[in-house]
């Protein structure tokens, strides 16, 4: 076959000879198969219940594998039911159907010929007139054959509507041998259901199926979508009500007012819930949202106003201590946060970088431990907390870690009844907190804890929905400290100063003679020359000229997914790099190879990986289709199922940055990036970097990103539930 071939979708059929390799769990296989009058040949792909002797029509592309050679890998396949005697003998004694073994198979076959098959689908009692056939085999076969149709016809149905093989295995997996009636019955419940299926899939499989546009399933599922969407994309806790209708019709191509109906069924149904604002639209959450916001308010107010634990702290004489043990001098600023966190149940500092923030945090854990009070300190990811760690001599975890997330309730282990055993916790990098990990985790703590929230409120907000810092701060029920005094040694980085330039919505400074160089912009006003050079940086020139590893300290930051200078292209150019082509697993428009840098992109319980965390992969399992990633202190078999979850990240976004610090950062800023350059955006990108910020772009990127103050609001009620709880509520 011609290489220009090798990307066209092509078709192939034959006999499945041998099963090199078999994955029960995703139905992965390796197959040997015959075509008939042509070479045998290797075929690889998704044969849920495929045996040897089986026919196939296979779907796909010729692929050539370094070690193994020219393959056909099937994006979908049809099983050929046989049209002979003895095909039919080889089938049903293929093993395929418990109870009929070899010889029965041939017994059934020898009694009612090409009918066969006819038979056991439909008229199954015939089959007791076979000697050694009872009621109990009988059963047996009829379970069998029904999961072997239904694997078929969910496969076909669903492949042939667009759903990708390994989806199509998920729907089989939830909704067994009924999964094709389930979905005729109500398409867009995949959406709801099985991850990887969005509305759009679901609606097309819909048309297809002759549901009415106007119908109310499918006005139900646009309006949760676009909740969904408003959460997962925008960080919104709640849609006004107006705003959703408009959003939703946009999407469905309907009038908002014809979608009252389905939104008011949905309330009802309790699969949205509606919170009354005065003299405004009704706010529109999902009910998870909803609960966990309204938890997080009534959580934290009664932490504030109950008595605090253990012995009282004399402020003046703790503060005087700190400062003559650690022979500093406090600014007043850091003095009055460490009395405030010391005096008052709940305390929020914020401040930039090099405002003493860590020396305050620092101070506080010695004085609580000099008092004797048990200490508990968390962060939202684990390099913040392993810095936590380090600045403060004291063990620090993750929040999911401190609250013992539990495999087989779903849950965590510290709640309500079980809470966290301390006296004071501290909380860093506050403001990449969502509402939904603020409301576990002030569930966990008990009333009497002091807790001290430390954030810089300038950066972007969390990557889930919400925006809990600066909610905490808008709502004047908890002191807050703003550190803004930067200190002298700080003040000598470039990166300190640019970065308090740019909040301050003035252009960096570029001085080769300032008395540290740390800072640099390099203009490029081409695309295809900015993508280069930030390559050539990342894997070369920094690693050669500072010492760098260009993979575990120099990450490429950039404002978006898409485009010549969107992460995902990016990645590959750095991939392509760093670890140079050879044996690599692919899935979907991602490649996998050993020493890749990778990135979770969802939370994983099971695994104890979340949203963020970086990796290396150390090993591949081509036959099993799994990864083998070192996550920090411990290594991580990432089964073929949760692959989806992982991407490269030699190059990611500035937002799934946040909480993170590297040696060294390479920031992409270009005019293609126009829709996301926000001085949030330069400012949380440029603090991202220790020792190292280069930015690559355009000057009008970058003018555009120092200017452009609006910050994107999101829908949130917790600053007025916190204000005046009475008045929330929902109906």
């Amino acid at each position: 076959m011609p290489d220009s071939a090798l990307d066209l979708r092509q078709s192939t059929e034959g006999r499945v000879t041998r099963i090199l390799f078999s994955n029960e769990e995703n139905g992965w296989c390796v197959v040997r198969l015959q075509p008939e009058g042509a070479p045998p040949l290797t075929a690889i792909g998704p044969f849920l219940g495929v045996r040897e002797g089986d026919d196939l029509r296979l779907s796909g592309r010729w692929v050539d594998h370094p070690r193994y050679g020219r393959q056909f890998e099937a994006e979908s396949y049809l099983q050929i039911e046989p049209s002979t005697l003895d095909g039919l003998k080889r089938f049903l004694g293929s093993g395929k159907i418990r109870g009929l073994g070899p010889k029965r198979a041939a017994a059934v076959v020898d009694a009612f010929g090409l009918d066969a098959l006819g038979v056991i689908e439909h008229e199954p009692e015939k089959l007791r007139a076979i000697r050694g056939i009872g009621p109990a085999t009988l059963g047996r076969i009829r379970d069998s054959w029904a999961q072997y149709r239904g694997i078929q016809q969910v496969m076909v149905f669903l492949t042939g509507h667009g759903v990708s093989p390994g989806v199509a295995i998920k729907v089989f997996r939830r909704y067994g041998v009924g999964a094709v009636d389930a979905v005729r019955a109500n398409p867009y419940r995949l959406a709801e259901e099985i991850f990887g299926v969005g509305f759009l899939t679901a609606d097309r499989i819909a048309r297809q199926l002759g549901v009415p546009e106007s119908s109310p399933e499918r006005r139900a599922a646009g309006i949760l979508h676009t909740l969904r969407e408003a959460a997962g994309g925008q960080g919104h806790v709640y849609l006004p009500e107006d705003q959703l209708l408009a959003a939703a019709g946009q999407l469905l191509g309907e009038e908002p007012a014809a979608l009252g109906a389905a939104l008011a069924d949905l309330a009802a149904r309790q699969q949205v819930r509606l919170a009354a604002r005065p003299e405004s639209p009704a706010a529109v959450y999902l009910p998870r949202l909803e609960q966990a916001e309204a938890r997080t308010a009534a959580d934290l107010l009664a932490i504030v106003s109950a008595p605090a634990s253990g012995e009282p702290v004399m402020v003046d004489l703790a503060v005087a201590w700190f400062q003559a043990q650690s022979r500093l001098r406090l600014a007043s600023g850091q003095r009055r946060a460490l009395a405030v966190a010391l005096r008052d149940k709940v305390a929020v500092i914020t401040g930039g970088p090099g405002t003493g923030k860590t020396t305050l945090v620092r101070g506080l854990v010695q004085v609580l431990e000099r008092k004797g009070a048990r200490l508990a300190l968390a962060a939202p990811t684990g390099r913040a907390a392993k810095r936590l760690s380090e600045a403060t001599g004291q063990a620090a975890t993750t929040i999911h870690r401190l609250l013992e997330y539990n495999p087989v309730s779903h849950g965590f282990n510290r709640c309500r009844e079980n809470p966290i055993e301390a006296d004071c916790l501290v909380v860093d990098e506050v403001s990449m907190l969502d509402i939904e990990l603020a409301s576990s985790l002030l569930e966990a703590v008990p009333p009497g804890c002091r807790l001290v929230l430390v954030g810089d409120s300038d950066q972007l907000p969390s990557v889930g929905p919400g925006n809990v810092l600066a909610d905490l701060i808008a709502s004047g029920r908890v002191p807050v400290v703003r550190l803004d005094e930067v200190f002298r040694q700080a003040g000598g980085s470039l990166i300190v100063v640019n970065a308090h330039r740019v909040n301050a919505g003035q252009m960096p400074r570029l001085d080769p003679d300032a008395e540290q160089v740390d800072f640099f912009f390099i203009p490029r006003d081409d695309p295809a020359e900015a993508a280069e050079l930030a390559v050539d940086l990342a894997a070369r020139r920094l690693p050669k000229r500072y010492g760098l590893d260009p993979v575990s300290d120099i990450q490429v930051l950039a404002p978006m997914h898409r485009g010549e200078l969107g992460v995902i292209r990016l990645n590959e150019r750095l991939q392509d790099v760093l670890t140079p082509p050879g044996r690599e697993l692919v899935v979907g428009w991602r490649r996998f190879r050993v020493g890749d840098k990778v990135m979770q992109v969802r939370n994983n319980y099971e695994l104890d990986v979340f949203n963020g965390d970086l990796g290396r992969i150390e090993a591949i399992d081509h036959g099993d289709r799994e990864i083998a990633v070192r996550f920090d202190d411990r290594t991580v078999v990432v089964a073929a199922d949760d692959l989806e979850d992982v991407v490269p990240a030699y190059a990611c976004t500035i937002h799934k940055a946040q909480g993170s610090e590297y040696p060294a950062v390479v920031v992409v800023l270009h005019h293609q990036h126009h829709v996301m350059l926000q001085r949030n955006l330069l400012y949380t990108a440029i603090t991202r970097g220790q020792r190292l910020v280069v930015i690559v772009g355009s000057n009008r990127a970058l003018a555009r990103a120092v200017g452009n103050a609006t910050i994107r609001a999101r829908y949130s009620l917790l600053a007025q539930r916190l204000a005046d709880p009475p008045e929330a509520g929902t109906r």
